[in-house]
Protein backbone atom coordinates (compact mmCIF):
# COMPACT_ATOMS: atom_id res chain seq x y z
CA UNK A 1 0.00 0.00 0.00
CA UNK A 2 1.54 3.33 -1.34
CA UNK A 3 1.54 5.54 1.47
CA UNK A 4 0.54 9.48 1.56
CA UNK A 5 2.48 11.94 2.10
CA UNK A 6 1.46 15.52 4.00
CA UNK A 7 1.03 18.22 2.44
CA UNK A 8 3.71 20.67 3.53
CA UNK A 9 2.73 23.22 5.78
CA UNK A 10 3.40 26.60 5.00
CA UNK A 11 4.88 28.47 7.54
CA UNK A 12 3.96 31.49 9.08
CA UNK A 13 6.16 33.91 7.50
CA UNK A 14 5.09 32.71 4.40
CA UNK A 15 0.82 33.00 5.72
CA UNK A 16 1.63 36.13 6.71
CA UNK A 17 3.01 37.51 3.59
CA UNK A 18 0.25 35.69 1.32
CA UNK A 19 -2.18 37.33 3.32
CA UNK A 20 -0.84 41.14 3.48
CA UNK A 21 0.18 40.76 -0.09
CA UNK A 22 -3.71 39.75 -1.11
CA UNK A 23 -5.17 42.18 0.76
CA UNK A 24 -2.87 44.81 -0.51
CA UNK A 25 -3.30 43.60 -3.94
CA UNK A 26 -7.49 43.76 -3.36
CA UNK A 27 -7.38 47.10 -2.08
CA UNK A 28 -4.58 48.34 -4.58
CA UNK A 29 -7.15 47.52 -7.49
CA UNK A 30 -10.52 48.20 -5.92
CA UNK A 31 -8.49 51.72 -5.22
CA UNK A 32 -7.22 52.22 -8.89
CA UNK A 33 -10.18 50.99 -10.38
CA UNK A 34 -12.16 53.46 -8.04
CA UNK A 35 -9.28 56.08 -9.38
CA UNK A 36 -9.77 55.30 -13.03
CA UNK A 37 -13.35 56.16 -13.13
CA UNK A 38 -13.02 59.21 -11.06
CA UNK A 39 -10.07 60.04 -13.74
CA UNK A 40 -12.26 59.18 -16.69
CA UNK A 41 -15.34 61.26 -15.15
CA UNK A 42 -13.11 64.13 -14.75
CA UNK A 43 -12.09 64.36 -18.59
CA UNK A 44 -15.34 64.14 -19.64
CA UNK A 45 -16.52 66.82 -17.36
CA UNK A 46 -12.87 69.31 -18.00
CA UNK A 47 -14.57 68.57 -22.46
CA UNK A 48 -18.32 69.30 -21.04
CA UNK A 49 -17.02 72.80 -19.72
CA UNK A 50 -14.75 73.04 -22.69
CA UNK A 51 -17.72 72.49 -25.56
CA UNK A 52 -20.28 74.20 -23.55
CA UNK A 53 -17.93 77.50 -23.26
CA UNK A 54 -17.18 77.26 -26.86
CA UNK A 55 -20.73 76.53 -28.04
CA UNK A 56 -22.40 79.42 -25.83
CA UNK A 57 -19.68 81.56 -27.05
CA UNK A 58 -20.67 80.62 -30.48
CA UNK A 59 -24.04 81.14 -29.98
CA UNK A 60 -23.59 84.70 -28.92
CA UNK A 61 -21.46 86.09 -31.57
CA UNK A 62 -23.08 88.65 -33.09
CA UNK A 63 -20.99 87.98 -36.53
CA UNK A 64 -23.20 84.23 -36.39
CA UNK A 65 -26.64 85.55 -35.33
CA UNK A 66 -26.49 88.33 -38.13
CA UNK A 67 -25.55 85.64 -40.33
CA UNK A 68 -28.67 83.40 -40.23
CA UNK A 69 -30.34 86.47 -41.98
CA UNK A 70 -28.15 85.89 -45.14
CA UNK A 71 -28.94 84.75 -48.65
CA UNK A 72 -25.86 81.81 -47.70
CA UNK A 73 -25.26 81.50 -44.73
CA UNK A 74 -22.77 78.91 -44.22
CA UNK A 75 -20.35 81.28 -46.13
CA UNK A 76 -20.22 83.03 -43.12
CA UNK A 77 -20.42 80.46 -40.38
CA UNK A 78 -18.55 77.60 -41.81
CA UNK A 79 -15.24 79.51 -41.55
CA UNK A 80 -15.79 80.94 -38.32
CA UNK A 81 -16.97 77.43 -36.94
CA UNK A 82 -14.09 75.71 -38.64
CA UNK A 83 -11.83 77.91 -37.11
CA UNK A 84 -12.94 78.01 -33.68
CA UNK A 85 -13.09 73.68 -33.97
CA UNK A 86 -9.43 73.39 -34.88
CA UNK A 87 -8.21 76.08 -31.90
CA UNK A 88 -10.58 74.82 -29.37
CA UNK A 89 -9.13 70.73 -30.57
CA UNK A 90 -12.98 69.59 -31.11
CA UNK A 91 -14.08 67.15 -33.24
CA UNK A 92 -16.96 69.30 -34.56
CA UNK A 93 -18.59 72.51 -34.57
CA UNK A 94 -21.90 72.46 -36.66
CA UNK A 95 -24.36 74.99 -36.47
CA UNK A 96 -28.00 74.86 -37.91
CA UNK A 97 -31.07 76.56 -38.43
CA UNK A 98 -34.58 76.18 -36.73
CA UNK A 99 -35.52 73.39 -39.14
CA UNK A 100 -32.28 71.42 -38.62
CA UNK A 101 -30.04 72.62 -41.55
CA UNK A 102 -26.80 72.26 -41.39
CA UNK A 103 -24.86 75.86 -41.96
CA UNK A 104 -21.21 74.60 -40.82
CA UNK A 105 -19.48 70.92 -40.64
CA UNK A 106 -16.00 69.03 -40.57
CA UNK A 107 -17.17 67.76 -43.81
CA UNK A 108 -18.26 70.47 -46.32
CA UNK A 109 -20.44 67.85 -48.22
CA UNK A 110 -22.59 67.74 -45.57
CA UNK A 111 -23.79 71.31 -45.23
CA UNK A 112 -26.96 72.24 -46.31
CA UNK A 113 -28.43 68.98 -45.27
CA UNK A 114 -30.55 68.12 -42.22
CA UNK A 115 -28.47 67.10 -38.79
CA UNK A 116 -28.44 63.26 -38.43
CA UNK A 117 -29.70 63.75 -34.44
CA UNK A 118 -32.48 64.95 -32.74
CA UNK A 119 -31.99 68.98 -32.42
CA UNK A 120 -35.46 69.35 -30.51
CA UNK A 121 -34.01 69.91 -26.76
CA UNK A 122 -31.62 72.62 -27.87
CA UNK A 123 -34.68 74.41 -29.96
CA UNK A 124 -36.82 74.18 -27.34
CA UNK A 125 -34.26 76.66 -25.32
CA UNK A 126 -32.65 74.05 -23.40
CA UNK A 127 -28.63 72.78 -23.11
CA UNK A 128 -28.17 69.21 -24.09
CA UNK A 129 -25.18 66.91 -22.98
CA UNK A 130 -24.84 63.61 -23.77
CA UNK A 131 -23.49 61.22 -26.11
CA UNK A 132 -25.13 60.51 -29.70
CA UNK A 133 -23.98 58.94 -32.82
CA UNK A 134 -24.13 60.94 -35.64
CA UNK A 135 -21.88 61.19 -39.29
CA UNK A 136 -18.60 61.06 -37.74
CA UNK A 137 -19.51 58.50 -35.53
CA UNK A 138 -20.03 58.32 -31.74
CA UNK A 139 -19.45 61.66 -30.12
CA UNK A 140 -19.75 63.16 -26.65
CA UNK A 141 -21.33 66.38 -27.01
CA UNK A 142 -22.93 69.59 -25.98
CA UNK A 143 -25.96 71.19 -28.15
CA UNK A 144 -27.02 74.72 -27.00
CA UNK A 145 -30.01 77.65 -28.70
CA UNK A 146 -28.89 80.39 -31.07
CA UNK A 147 -31.32 83.24 -29.94
CA UNK A 148 -32.13 85.89 -32.25
CA UNK A 149 -31.63 89.74 -30.54
CA UNK A 150 -35.46 89.16 -29.56
CA UNK A 151 -34.61 85.85 -27.52
CA UNK A 152 -36.22 83.85 -29.93
CA UNK A 153 -34.38 80.17 -30.87
CA UNK A 154 -33.27 80.79 -34.32
CA UNK A 155 -30.56 77.47 -34.42
CA UNK A 156 -28.50 75.47 -32.97
CA UNK A 157 -24.78 75.02 -32.10
CA UNK A 158 -23.41 71.36 -31.65
CA UNK A 159 -20.01 70.98 -30.79
CA UNK A 160 -18.21 67.22 -29.83
CA UNK A 161 -15.60 64.90 -29.37
CA UNK A 162 -15.72 61.56 -30.29
CA UNK A 163 -15.57 58.85 -27.97
CA UNK A 164 -12.95 57.25 -29.02
CA UNK A 165 -10.49 60.20 -28.82
CA UNK A 166 -12.16 60.20 -25.12
CA UNK A 167 -10.69 56.89 -24.73
CA UNK A 168 -7.29 57.73 -25.98
CA UNK A 169 -7.25 60.63 -23.49
CA UNK A 170 -8.13 58.13 -20.82
CA UNK A 171 -6.00 55.19 -21.64
CA UNK A 172 -3.11 58.04 -21.59
CA UNK A 173 -3.23 59.16 -18.38
CA UNK A 174 -3.96 55.65 -17.43
CA UNK A 175 -0.44 54.68 -17.89
CA UNK A 176 0.69 56.88 -14.84
CA UNK A 177 -2.18 55.33 -12.95
CA UNK A 178 -0.95 52.09 -13.56
CA UNK A 179 2.63 52.54 -12.54
CA UNK A 180 1.35 54.36 -9.55
CA UNK A 181 -0.64 51.68 -8.31
CA UNK A 182 2.48 49.17 -8.99
CA UNK A 183 4.76 51.04 -7.00
CA UNK A 184 2.30 51.39 -4.19
CA UNK A 185 1.89 47.82 -4.53
CA UNK A 186 6.09 47.50 -4.22
CA UNK A 187 6.25 49.68 -1.78
CA UNK A 188 3.24 47.85 -0.09
CA UNK A 189 4.78 44.36 0.01
CA UNK A 190 8.24 45.72 1.03
CA UNK A 191 6.41 46.83 3.77
CA UNK A 192 4.45 43.77 4.87
CA UNK A 193 7.91 41.87 4.52
CA UNK A 194 9.18 44.14 7.30
CA UNK A 195 6.03 44.06 9.32
CA UNK A 196 6.22 40.21 8.85
CA UNK A 197 9.82 40.34 10.42
CA UNK A 198 8.90 42.22 13.08
CA UNK A 199 6.18 40.09 14.07
CA UNK A 200 8.21 36.91 13.80
CA UNK A 201 10.85 38.97 15.88
CA UNK A 202 8.41 39.47 18.84
CA UNK A 203 6.71 36.31 19.06
CA UNK A 204 10.84 34.24 19.01
CA UNK A 205 10.13 33.22 15.20
CA UNK A 206 7.92 30.59 16.78
CA UNK A 207 5.80 28.27 14.35
CA UNK A 208 1.67 28.05 15.15
CA UNK A 209 2.52 24.70 16.52
CA UNK A 210 5.07 25.49 18.59
CA UNK A 211 2.90 28.17 19.94
CA UNK A 212 0.20 26.44 20.86
CA UNK A 213 2.16 24.19 22.55
CA UNK A 214 3.73 26.92 24.76
CA UNK A 215 0.18 27.50 25.24
CA UNK A 216 -0.81 24.31 26.37
CA UNK A 217 2.29 24.42 28.61
CA UNK A 218 1.30 27.84 30.34
CA UNK A 219 -2.40 25.92 31.18
CA UNK A 220 -0.68 23.00 32.72
CA UNK A 221 1.93 25.18 34.99
CA UNK A 222 -1.25 27.74 35.58
CA UNK A 223 -3.77 25.04 36.27
CA UNK A 224 -2.46 21.25 36.92
CA UNK A 225 0.57 21.28 38.72
CA UNK A 226 0.04 20.88 42.16
CA UNK A 227 2.90 23.27 42.91
CA UNK A 228 2.78 26.99 43.28
CA UNK A 229 4.52 29.09 40.90
CA UNK A 230 4.49 33.40 41.69
CA UNK A 231 6.59 35.71 39.33
CA UNK A 232 7.68 38.73 39.82
CA UNK A 233 8.97 41.57 37.69
CA UNK A 234 12.12 43.68 38.25
CA UNK A 235 10.02 46.41 39.67
CA UNK A 236 8.45 43.95 42.45
CA UNK A 237 5.42 43.69 40.99
CA UNK A 238 3.33 40.18 40.57
CA UNK A 239 2.81 39.43 36.73
CA UNK A 240 1.80 35.45 36.78
CA UNK A 241 0.37 33.40 39.64
CA UNK A 242 -1.51 29.66 38.92
CA UNK A 243 -4.20 28.48 41.08
CA UNK A 244 -1.71 26.31 43.68
CA UNK A 245 0.42 29.22 44.15
CA UNK A 246 -2.99 31.51 44.90
CA UNK A 247 -4.51 28.77 47.08
CA UNK A 248 -1.41 28.38 49.29
CA UNK A 249 -1.25 32.10 50.14
CA UNK A 250 -4.62 31.96 50.54
CA UNK A 251 -5.60 35.31 48.12
CA UNK A 252 -7.58 35.32 44.78
CA UNK A 253 -5.03 34.76 41.56
CA UNK A 254 -6.70 37.59 40.10
CA UNK A 255 -6.21 39.79 42.85
CA UNK A 256 -2.79 38.71 42.89
CA UNK A 257 -1.64 39.78 39.35
CA UNK A 258 -1.05 43.13 38.92
CA UNK A 259 -0.19 43.72 42.95
CA UNK A 260 3.11 45.14 44.54
CA UNK A 261 4.77 41.37 46.01
CA UNK A 262 5.67 43.13 49.11
CA UNK A 263 1.61 44.13 49.95
CA UNK A 264 0.29 40.57 48.86
CA UNK A 265 2.27 38.04 50.01
CA UNK A 266 3.33 37.63 53.41
CA UNK A 267 6.42 38.61 54.78
CA UNK A 268 8.01 34.88 55.13
CA UNK A 269 7.71 34.81 51.44
CA UNK A 270 9.18 38.16 50.38
CA UNK A 271 12.06 37.68 52.34
CA UNK A 272 12.56 34.75 50.50
CA UNK A 273 11.60 36.21 47.39
CA UNK A 274 14.34 38.97 47.74
CA UNK A 275 16.87 37.00 49.11
CA UNK A 276 16.73 33.76 46.89
CA UNK A 277 16.63 30.12 48.36
CA UNK A 278 17.57 27.41 45.86
CA UNK A 279 17.57 24.28 48.23
CA UNK A 280 14.16 25.06 50.06
CA UNK A 281 13.00 26.74 53.21
CA UNK A 282 10.16 25.10 55.49
CA UNK A 283 7.56 28.01 55.77
CA UNK A 284 4.22 28.42 57.74
CA UNK A 285 1.20 29.54 56.51
CA UNK A 286 -1.81 29.33 58.58
CA UNK A 287 -2.16 25.79 58.73
CA UNK A 288 0.01 24.29 55.96
CA UNK A 289 3.50 23.94 56.37
CA UNK A 290 5.19 24.87 52.67
CA UNK A 291 8.42 24.41 51.49
CA UNK A 292 9.57 28.10 49.59
CA UNK A 293 12.24 28.25 46.82
CA UNK A 294 12.91 31.24 44.85
CA UNK A 295 15.50 32.83 42.22
CA UNK A 296 16.23 36.09 44.16
CA UNK A 297 15.32 39.14 42.72
CA UNK A 298 18.84 40.47 42.42
CA UNK A 299 21.19 39.91 39.52
CA UNK A 300 24.74 41.29 39.86
CA UNK A 301 23.57 43.77 41.80
CA UNK A 302 20.55 44.84 39.88
CA UNK A 303 16.48 43.96 39.68
CA UNK A 304 15.71 41.05 37.85
CA UNK A 305 12.62 39.21 37.50
CA UNK A 306 12.27 36.49 40.24
CA UNK A 307 9.94 33.29 40.28
CA UNK A 308 9.23 31.56 43.63
CA UNK A 309 8.18 27.83 43.78
CA UNK A 310 5.91 26.77 46.48
CA UNK A 311 4.94 22.96 47.79
CA UNK A 312 2.88 22.00 50.07
CA UNK A 313 4.46 19.36 52.96
CA UNK A 314 1.91 19.30 55.25
CA UNK A 315 0.76 15.58 54.55
CA UNK A 316 4.16 14.69 54.68
CA UNK A 317 4.76 16.43 57.79
CA UNK A 318 1.67 14.53 59.11
CA UNK A 319 2.77 11.36 58.52
CA UNK A 320 6.51 11.97 59.93
CA UNK A 321 4.86 12.94 63.25
CA UNK A 322 2.33 10.02 62.51
CA UNK A 323 5.48 7.70 62.22
CA UNK A 324 7.34 9.30 64.97
CA UNK A 325 4.86 8.87 67.41
CA UNK A 326 3.74 5.05 66.56
CA UNK A 327 7.96 4.61 66.67
CA UNK A 328 7.57 5.95 70.37
CA UNK A 329 4.61 3.96 71.32
CA UNK A 330 6.41 0.59 70.11
CA UNK A 331 9.30 1.47 72.19
CA UNK A 332 7.43 2.17 75.08
CA UNK A 333 5.91 -1.29 74.57
CA UNK A 334 8.52 -3.01 73.95
CA UNK A 335 10.82 -1.66 76.90
CA UNK A 336 7.19 -2.19 79.45
CA UNK A 337 6.92 -5.97 77.94
CA UNK A 338 5.23 -7.94 75.18
CA UNK A 339 4.56 -6.08 72.07
CA UNK A 340 0.81 -4.73 71.23
CA UNK A 341 -0.92 -8.01 69.66
CA UNK A 342 0.84 -10.82 71.55
CA UNK A 343 0.09 -11.76 74.86
CA UNK A 344 1.76 -13.23 77.85
CA UNK A 345 -0.54 -16.06 78.44
CA UNK A 346 0.06 -17.47 74.83
CA UNK A 347 4.18 -16.64 74.90
CA UNK A 348 4.03 -18.67 77.95
CA UNK A 349 2.69 -21.93 76.10
CA UNK A 350 4.86 -21.15 72.61
CA UNK A 351 7.30 -21.28 75.56
CA UNK A 352 6.72 -24.54 77.18
CA UNK A 353 6.07 -25.96 73.78
CA UNK A 354 9.54 -25.33 72.63
CA UNK A 355 11.00 -26.26 75.81
CA UNK A 356 9.73 -29.93 75.23
CA UNK A 357 11.59 -30.29 72.19
CA UNK A 358 15.05 -29.71 70.71
CA UNK A 359 13.42 -27.92 68.18
CA UNK A 360 10.40 -27.03 66.25
CA UNK A 361 9.35 -25.34 63.36
CA UNK A 362 6.44 -22.84 63.41
CA UNK A 363 4.06 -25.41 62.03
CA UNK A 364 4.95 -27.99 64.65
CA UNK A 365 4.10 -25.56 67.56
CA UNK A 366 1.15 -24.45 66.02
CA UNK A 367 -0.63 -28.31 65.71
CA UNK A 368 0.81 -28.56 68.77
CA UNK A 369 -0.94 -25.70 70.45
CA UNK A 370 -4.31 -25.87 68.21
CA UNK A 371 -3.00 -22.29 66.86
CA UNK A 372 -2.54 -20.90 63.23
CA UNK A 373 0.81 -21.05 61.90
CA UNK A 374 1.00 -17.53 61.19
CA UNK A 375 0.64 -16.47 64.84
CA UNK A 376 2.89 -19.23 66.32
CA UNK A 377 5.57 -17.59 63.60
CA UNK A 378 4.95 -13.85 65.21
CA UNK A 379 5.54 -15.78 68.94
CA UNK A 380 8.28 -17.61 67.69
CA UNK A 381 9.76 -14.45 66.15
CA UNK A 382 9.86 -12.50 68.86
CA UNK A 383 11.29 -15.11 71.06
CA UNK A 384 14.03 -14.85 68.27
CA UNK A 385 14.41 -11.33 68.37
CA UNK A 386 14.64 -10.68 72.19
CA UNK A 387 17.77 -13.47 72.61
CA UNK A 388 14.99 -16.40 74.09
CA UNK A 389 15.02 -18.16 70.50
CA UNK A 390 17.70 -18.90 67.90
CA UNK A 391 16.51 -19.84 64.37
CA UNK A 392 18.00 -21.80 61.65
CA UNK A 393 17.15 -22.96 58.41
CA UNK A 394 15.78 -26.27 57.66
CA UNK A 395 16.91 -27.12 53.70
CA UNK A 396 14.94 -30.37 54.49
CA UNK A 397 11.62 -28.83 53.25
CA UNK A 398 10.56 -28.92 49.33
CA UNK A 399 10.88 -25.39 47.80
CA UNK A 400 11.99 -22.39 50.44
CA UNK A 401 13.87 -23.10 53.03
CA UNK A 402 11.58 -23.71 56.33
CA UNK A 403 12.94 -21.94 59.79
CA UNK A 404 13.25 -23.70 63.21
CA UNK A 405 13.34 -22.73 66.40
CA UNK A 406 15.56 -23.93 69.83
CA UNK A 407 14.77 -22.78 72.95
CA UNK A 408 18.22 -21.02 74.23
CA UNK A 409 17.23 -21.08 78.06
CA UNK A 410 15.40 -24.79 77.31
CA UNK A 411 16.35 -27.21 80.57
CA UNK A 412 18.47 -30.16 79.56
CA UNK A 413 16.44 -33.22 79.23
CA UNK A 414 16.90 -36.00 81.43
Amino acid sequence: MASKTMPARMTLRAQLLALQALILCVVTIAAGLAAGAFQERAIRDSYRDRMQAVAQSIASLPTIREAFRDADPSSTIQPVAEVIREASDLAYVVVADAHGIRYSHPNPALIGKKVSTDPSIPLSGEVYVGTQTGTLGTSWRVKVPVRSDAGSVIGTVSVGILESELRADFIGNLAWLIGAMLAAALIGLLGAAWVTSVIRARIHRLEPEQITALVKSHETTMHRLSEGVIVVDEDGVITLVNDAGADLVGRDADTLTGAAAAEALPPELVKILDEGEPSGRPVILGPRVVVARSTGSTVDGARAEATLLLRDHTELHDVVRRVDAADAIIAFRQRAGVPKGLSTETLDRVVRALAARDDASATEVAETLSMSRVSARRYLEYLASVGRASRSLDYSTKGRPGSRYRLIDAPSPG
